[in-house]
């Protein structure tokens, strides 16, 4: 799944480690969800959509939609 986790961090100058202590995971798992190895629980997803004041929908790219 395509995100743009990496982008909005970059925005706020958040390092991996200041974005994991804000959702309570650990830097590879914040590293996991950047580079599409892991794709965050629901309740993650929206802890992460909190924290960037986002929808989930603003931040995770379904990759059909994407080719369709």
């Amino acid at each position: 799944m395509k995100n743009t986790l990496r982008v909005l961090r970059a925005e706020r100058e958040w390092s991996q480690g200041d974005l994991a202590e804000r959702l309570g995971v650990s830097r590879q798992t914040v590293n996991a969800l950047e580079v599409g190895k892991y794709d965050p629980s629901l309740p993650l997803a929206f802890k992460i959509a909190r924290v960037f004041e986002r929808t989930i929908h603003d931040i995770f790219l379904d990759e059909e939609s994407i080719h369709a």
